[in-house]
């Protein structure tokens, strides 16, 4: 049976990910409550003629255009029309997922006037894993890849469902869902705020969380391989360094490293490590930080409403209220920290690969491989993860300070939030890619190593846990299926230390 996720309160970053794995998500009656007393002020607001933005008005720099009430339903139909100009390739199934559980989160919140019918309708599809194809480029926030989704509940556009792509009317016909006709305002909501950008973040820091773990494990395994001394993250001295993080990090790898006879016998060949070797608690506990810091901010974000205009008040009293809780600045620029630091933990970890492979200082044969002029091993593949490096530092400049100026000067400042996330999450697929490469890599160093005396009980464990899913390599095989196997495998796994 599949976890459900209850949404009582905002959701955390944490649900969000659950959804967006395949967990269902589910309202409490105090969230359906929120939601339909909205929708009761947006109806007064109509009823009496209170202008409101793209509620009966035009979007963009059509915001002093008045729309009568009988063309409100046309305007929010077309908004989910125009807006649905995305292009490339879908978002896929994760990402998806996480964006409509965002969105539904959004509406619950009780501020956008959005109707039950409506929420049901999306919690319908995204529970039925009936997801709309939603083109991952030509946004500057978050508008085209949110009126993806909503074309669908008109039934329009592209939806997926087991692999086959439909349109939209054949995708709410197999929910057993009617076309939606939007009514005013929903159009707008529809295809506003930041859902886009805190469903995409979510999912980055869940697969960011796991990579720190292996990250962890992998620098511990390279580190017996390569160290020089027994006891180089000893709790003491690292305490001296304000920083929860690194603290984490030196417990990890005395952990890790706890016993290992290797390390004892190789105690002293240097007076102290290179920095790939010996600042792997600063750097790797600096990107603990980072991840802790934006974090935060998504929670914050998740539990903010990100709709405009907003509404407030009662049926009695309606408020509209136009502000630009829409921009996602918060979001864009921790997305582009969590890149830098994804980055920077990429970047050391092909550091360490290269001095496993580089007999000038590794001390082992000459890029592991396993008849030395024959075989060439693994020196090829620490030009993969040289390569990645690259990428990442091309992908991780700021997506915040892009800039642009759109809807004839009513937009003049973009903030980028969701590019922003979806560089962060290219940039984690590449540090996901080179810890593998470090994975291997260690491991066939391990083998190349004398057996005694023995390694820490904790590497052990982890070598065999790789050597269950690959073999020692000896030019046998294209090197690109074992870093595929082994990402499946941490893809879906954590380190252990027994």
């Amino acid at each position: 049976m599949s976890e459900t996720v209850i949404l009582d309160g905002p959701l955390t970053w944490r649900e969000i990910a659950a959804v967006a794995g395949g967990a269902n998500l589910q309202l409490s009656d105090a969230a359906w409550q929120r939601i339909e007393h909205a929708r009761d002020i947006t109806d007064a607001l109509v009823a009496n003629g209170i202008r409101g933005y793209g509620i009966n008005t035009g979007v963009g720099a059509l915001c002093d255009v008045v729309i009568d009430e009988s063309q409100q339903k046309a305007l929010s139909r077309n908004i989910l029309l125009s807006h649905a100009c995305g292009v490339g390739d879908p978002l896929g199934k994760p990402e998806t997922r996480a964006v409509m559980a965002a969105q539904i989160a959004n509406f619950a919140h009780g501020y956008s006037g959005v109707r039950r019918e409506t929420v049901e309708a999306l919690l319908t599809l995204l529970n039925g894993d009936i997801l709309p194809v939603i083109p991952a480029r030509g946004s500057v926030g978050y508008l085209t890849h949110a009126a993806a989704i909503g074309t669908v509940l008109i039934g329009e556009g592209d939806a997926r469902h087991g692999g086959v792509i439909m349109t939209g009317r054949e995708a709410l016909a197999r929910a057993g869902l009617p076309p939606l006709v939007p009514l005013a305002k929903e159009g707008l909501s529809l295809v506003n705020g930041t859902p886009c950008a805190t469903g995409l973040a979510s999912l980055a820091l869940a697969r960011v969380e796991r990579l720190l773990e292996w990250a962890d494990a992998a620098a511990a395994l390279t580190y017996e391989n390569l160290g020089a001394q027994a006891d180089p993250f000893a709790a003491m001295p690292l305490t001296l360094r304000k920083s929860p993080g690194l603290q984490t990090v030196g417990d990890n790898l005395r952990r890790w490293l706890d016993g290992s006879e290797r390390l004892k016998q190789s105690a002293g060949r240097r007076t102290q490590d290179p920095l790939s070797l010996r600042a792997i608690p600063q750097i790797h506990g600096a990107v603990r930080d980072a991840f802790a810091q934006v974090a935060e901010v998504v929670d914050r974000e998740l539990s903010s409403v990100t709709d405009n205009p907003v509404v407030t008040g009662s049926a009695s009293a309606p408020e509209v209220h136009s502000q630009a809780h829409a921009v996602g600045a918060a979001l864009g620029l921790a997305m582009d920290a969590l890149a830098v630091a994804a980055a920077e933990l990429t970047a050391i970890s092909e550091r360490r690969i290269d001095r496993l492979v580089n007999p000038l200082v590794s001390g082992l044969p000459a890029f592991l491989a396993a008849d030395n002029g024959v075989c060439s091993g693994f020196m090829i593949i620490q030009y993969t993860a040289a390569a990645l490096v690259a990428e990442n530092r091309r992908l991780a400049a700021p997506a915040s300070l892009d800039g642009g100026i759109t809807s004839a000067l009513q937009e003049d400042i973009l903030t980028h939030a969701t590019p922003a996330a979806d560089k962060a999450l290219a940039i984690i697929g590449n540090l996901e890619t080179v810890i593998v490469i470090e994975l291997l890599a260690a491991a066939q160093a391990f083998d190349l190593q004398p057996q005694t005396p023995p390694a820490a009980p904790a590497t052990a464990v982890l070598h065999r846990r790789i050597r269950a899913r690959v073999p020692y390599y000896r030019d046998d095989r294209p090197l690109n299926g074992l870093v595929k196997e082994v990402r499946q495998f941490i893809g879906t796994n954590l380190p252990t230390l027994d």
